[in-house]
């Protein structure tokens, strides 16, 4: 649903990339929604029914790194408004900016 690269976390000629992506499931329950997520990742872009889950995973040395979170729409925590949103409309708001800022604004220690 959203991606950019992150040069600046570029190891070995693989770029790491910002993602907010999910993966269909066939359920009749709403309430298991299909998840979603944001995170960094260098997998190759998934696609196709064949897709691997969601995997946020970055080449970092020594070895690797991995950050995501998840996108819950039926979020019903005290604070938040326990209305059924879908992961389009998440990212028309200010929380999304937020975080989607942060994320691609990471940069290694002293660069």
């Amino acid at each position: 649903m959203d991606s950019e690269e992150l040069p600046a976390l570029a190891q070995g000629g693989v770029t790491p990339r910002f993602v907010f992506e999910g993966r269909a499931r066939s359920e009749a329950d709403p309430t298991k929604s299909n998840p979603v997520a944001y995170g960094i990742t260098s997998a190759p872009q998934p696609s196709g029914p064949a897709a691997c889950p969601i995997f946020h995973f970055f080449i970092w040395p020594p070895s690797g790194a991995m950050f995501g979170g998840v996108y819950n729409p039926f979020d019903t925590t005290p604070g938040n408004t326990p209305e059924v949103d879908t992961p389009a409309a998440y990212t028309a708001t200010a929380e999304y900016d937020d975080i989607r800022q942060m994320i691609t604004s990471l940069r290694p220690a002293g660069k």
